[in-house]
């Protein structure tokens, strides 16, 4: 039962985080496309972004295994 719901909690973050990088990536395309000057600089921001929303089902990954294998 406690690997059902580990596999749930990671299933949610994984989903949440896929849609924020959906968010993150096509307003930075936006962006881009309306001021290609500053292509880079959102380039580089949009990377910054992405590697945060990524860090939590990281951690989702790593509490439901705590919570798991305690």
């Amino acid at each position: 039962m406690d690997g059902m719901a580990a596999a749930l909690a990671i299933a949610m973050a994984a989903l949440g985080a896929s849609i924020g990088n959906g968010m993150v990536i096509s307003k930075a395309l936006e962006s881009m496309a309306r001021q290609p000057e500053m292509e880079s600089r959102i380039r580089s921001t949009m990377f910054i972004g992405v590697g945060l929303i990524e860090a939590i089902p990281i951690m989702a990954v790593v509490v439901a295994f705590i919570l798991v294998f305690r």
